[in-house]
């Protein structure tokens, strides 16, 4: 079904009776990215999961959106809803904005579980800046009367040659995708006083285990699970175990 919020037309699905949980999926993804995990849920609990703005068939943002602009957007749709608590499972990018959400709005969240989240600016290596190089010359050329047509053909060639699979997949939300990349949320980490389920798959590249060490390290009452040859999509790599594990975190 579809709210609209802020102008906004907004996806989103809810089932089940109980405590509410909100699911917020990772970036590319779409509410059928938590489809096996919301099935589950729903037999104990009241679950909603939408597709958040700017992927599936929610409408893009207006901006360019940073993680903090995801949060609020999140607390209006607690609003809209009338969801005035809820647990939190964030993936990835979900969990980005998750974490802004319970150190932000700390009233609307009452247990945080974060699956291989983003959140962790990592060091910057050469490959990094020679990406910054050729986008900052792909827009020069695009915008080049020079090259005319052939522009927008060579910038995607060079952002295919250099880019991540997620840049070149962006569209339209490369630069909301560029700053919440660039967002480092460390710092927030110790204005989370929910209780935290921090779960990982030991074979995660994109968001490696060190990032979720530090987050234990930093959330005053976060635990870390970490699941055998998953990777960084360890809810489905180790469904029956993720299940298990969170049930007994949501029953406190």
């Amino acid at each position: 079904m579809f709210i609209e919020i802020d102008g906004l037309k907004i996806y989103y699905e809810s089932k089940g009776e109980g405590e509410p949980v909100v699911l917020l999926h990772g970036w590319g993804g779409q509410t059928l990215s938590f489809k096996p995990v919301f099935d589950f849920l729903v037999k104990s609990h009241r679950v909603y999961v939408l597709d958040l703005p700017g992927f599936g068939r929610s409408d893009i943002p207006p901006h360019t959106w940073g993680t903090f602009d995801y949060a609020s957007f999140i607390a209006k749709f607690f609003t809209k809803l009338g969801i005035t608590k809820a647990h939190i499972i964030g993936h990835s990018f979900g969990g980005r904005i998750a974490i802004v959400l319970a150190a932000n709005f700390p009233e609307v969240v009452d247990r945080l579980i974060l699956v291989n989240s983003a959140g962790i600016r990592p060091k910057r290596t050469v490959k990094y800046y020679t990406f910054v190089t050729f986008a900052k010359i792909g827009k020069i050329l695009l915008s080049s009367r020079i090259w005319g047509k052939y522009g927008e053909q060579i910038k995607n060639a060079l952002y295919y040659l250099v880019g991540s699979e997620d840049y070149r997949n962006a569209g339209e939300l490369r630069d909301v995708l560029v700053k919440v990349v660039n967002e480092d949320l460390r710092d927030l980490l110790p204005k989370i006083e929910v209780p935290t389920l921090l779960v990982w798959g030991d074979k995660d590249k994109k968001t490696p285990v060190s990032h979720a060490r530090i987050m234990e390290e930093k959330i005053k009452k976060a635990h870390l699970v970490v699941l055998k040859n998953a990777g960084h999509f360890s809810y489905l790599d180790e469904f029956p175990q993720f299940c298990r594990i969170i049930s007994e975190f949501l029953k406190g």
